[in-house]
């Protein structure tokens, strides 16, 4: 069913405030990401799926152990039954986006050797288009975002891969961030397990482990939580403030050790 003009019109003004909106979003950097990471994933999908006039959308993330791509988040058609599964990387669409690096738009996946059919009938929704979009993490892809069957048009268009371009930067940039902050809380656990081993701490130690194997309800653990959220707070202000951040740890840390060292002194 072709748009009218007026309709066309209106979904170019859409267009433009979205890219807008996305544009700010990004330049306004990392603080808007922390704390709903996958609450945010799926509004992508969401904005995109309705932006597109999509079927469906999703994002995939890549499993460097399994070496397949994981469905995260997903909206529309056969949305419950994609998020969680798995599909090897040398499948699928999907799969060559994430093995390439390259956007790629098909309008007919009957007609194309990378498309799984039997992966795409396990989700009970077939698509006949789709746009895929890898997802990078500096040089490093992390994933592939995915729009399937645009209502309106018979399949995705150049200006539609431009946007969908815009998409995947947000998804990519929170999925970056997300993976920052598990990263700094595993570091900080480890330095603490190591303080614990140095002072021969059993309490800490005990602590450490009931917050890592049973989220422990215990005054330590729930200080470490704390520690985790400010973490998550700092990183979420920038660059410079983490930095400092960074600095009055090491000083502190610096001033345990002085302690430390005055003791057997």
């Amino acid at each position: 069913m072709e748009m009218s003009p007026e309709e066309l019109a209106r979904e170019e003004r859409l267009v433009c405030q979205l890219r807008r909106l996305l544009q700010a979003v990004e330049a306004g950097g990392r603080a808007l990401l922390p704390h709903t990471n996958e609450a945010l994933l799926q509004s992508i999908v969401e904005a995109a799926a309705r932006i597109f006039g999509a079927a469906a959308a999703s994002i995939a993330l890549i499993n460097e152990t399994t070496h397949s791509l994981e469905f995260k988040v997903a909206y529309g058609a056969g949305q419950e039954q994609v998020v969680g599964m798995n599909i090897p990387l040398d499948k699928g669409i999907a799969g060559y986006v994430a093995m390439s690096g390259q956007p790629i738009a098909v309008s007919n996946v009957q007609q194309d050797v990378r498309f799984s059919r039997d992966f795409a009938q396990s989700t009970g929704y077939v698509p006949r288009s789709i746009l895929a979009m890898p997802l990078f993490s500096g040089e490093r892809i992390i994933g592939v975002m995915e729009v399937l069957d645009k209502i309106a048009a018979p399949s995705f268009g150049l200006q539609d891969m431009e946007l969908l371009g815009l998409f995947a930067r947000q998804a990519a940039l929170a999925i970056a961030q997300a993976q920052l902050m598990e990263r700094m809380g595993e570091a900080l656990v480890l330095g603490l397990q190591r303080l614990a081993k140095a002072n021969d701490s059993t309490e800490l130690g005990d602590a450490l482990g009931a917050f890592q194997h049973q989220g422990s309800e215990s005054e330590q653990s729930r200080d470490f939580l704390a520690l985790a959220d400010l973490l998550n707070e700092i990183g979420a202000l920038g660059d410079a403030e983490r930095r400092a951040c960074v600095r009055v740890l090491e000083a502190f840390a610096e001033c345990g050790r002085s302690r430390s060292r005055l003791s057997f002194v």
